[in-house]
């Protein structure tokens, strides 16, 4: 297990995180999505978008956390997750509202080379952590159906399916996904 921490993220952080949203993207997603979609993701926008999370969340419950890992060079970011109570991006299609007691996983990426080292459980444990401050009782999260990796992660910290799927459109292209949610 690497060296790492996570902290909350920082409006200096607002490009590393895109970058990395745009790097994992572009590797775990290659398969999934259109290659002239990738290719045309705009980091300077997806760093803007970041830095409004950052600086402007919609409530004091809406966070976003890195993971850092440290090495005797560098303390580079290699990770992020964003969460919050659960709003009309956490529903399936007709659905209605989930209850106030219930946080959503909108974001949790760690890049690729960066894999394995732990600092995807650092970030959901740190998460959890807020959740239960925050009084959530309960957290849901989307995955594609395709991306095994996190569908296997989530699953290998308690979480499962709670039947609920929708599939995005995505130049034309139907990317199916499943929620699964967790207790708290």
């Amino acid at each position: 297990m690497a060296l790492g921490f996570v902290r909350p993220a920082r409006p200096e952080d607002a490009g590393e995180i895109a970058r990395i949203q745009l790097s994992t993207w572009r590797t775990a997603y290659r398969r999934m999505f259109p290659a002239h979609v990738l290719a045309n993701i705009d980091e300077a926008y997806l760093a803007r978008g970041w830095s409004e999370a950052i600086t402007s969340p919609p409530s004091p419950r809406h966070r976003v956390l890195i993971a850092v890992e440290q090495s005797e060079s560098a303390s580079p970011v290699v990770g992020f997750v964003a969460a919050g109570p659960a709003d009309e991006q956490a529903l399936a299609p007709e659905e209605p509202a989930l209850p106030d007691d219930i946080a959503a996983i909108t974001d949790l990426l760690v890049e690729p080379r960066w894999g394995r080292r732990g600092h995807g459980s650092r970030l959901l444990a740190a998460t959890v952590d807020l959740w239960r401050e925050d009084a959530f009782k309960g957290a849901v999260a989307w995955s594609y159906d395709a991306d095994d990796a996190m569908k296997k992660f989530l699953v290998s910290t308690g979480w499962e399916p709670d039947g609920a799927a929708r599939a995005l459109d995505v130049d034309d292209m139907l990317v199916p996904q499943l929620r699964l949610h967790v207790q708290l």
